[in-house]
């Protein structure tokens, strides 16, 4: 039996888009986005909240509108797929980070916080070219499918 592997978050950007750009030159934006829950503790009646933050990754077209048109406080509704990768860190230590990879974004808020009412989805197709990728923590996008990376691409060059 096949399996269901897709996230669905509402949330709003806790920083700016980080884009850059892989070899090929096709751009890949992260952002966090977080979600948040109130509820009324039923002892004492405070009201209490938990925030939770996701790390999304979109490719292509996608990380063009997302560095185009998001900011810090951006609201946004984000469709996608849940990754966790295995990457080693400067001392030699395997970590993991799981990630939401980007297949559907909505902008949601008033267009005067640089947010519109208008979905994106990945399209296939090259964008124009961003700035040259930095070479800093190069090996945690070890473990990315190659049915993720994008065609002929090395993704030990992006930097997140």
């Amino acid at each position: 039996m096949a399996g269901v592997n897709k996230a669905i978050i509402l949330g709003r950007l806790g920083n700016d888009p980080e884009v850059r750009t892989m070899p090929n030159g096709d751009p890949v934006a992260k952002i966090s986005v977080a979600t948040s829950e109130e509820w009324t503790d039923k002892n004492t009646g405070e009201k209490k909240q938990n925030t939770e933050w996701h790390s999304i990754i979109a490719f292509r077209k996608l990380a063009d509108i997302i560095g185009q048109y998001l900011k810090k406080g951006s609201q946004v509704y984000v469709e996608g797929k849940i990754r966790t990768r295995k990457w080693q860190d400067q001392s030699g230590q395997d970590r993991y980070t799981s990630e939401v990879i980007a297949d559907t974004l909505q902008m949601l808020g008033s267009s005067q916080g640089g947010n519109g009412n208008n979905w994106a989805q990945e399209p296939q197709g090259k964008p124009k070219q961003q700035s040259k990728p930095q070479q800093s923590q190069q090996k945690e996008w070890d473990g990315y499918a190659d049915h993720e990376r994008p065609q002929g691409n090395n993704f030990d060059d992006i930097p997140f």
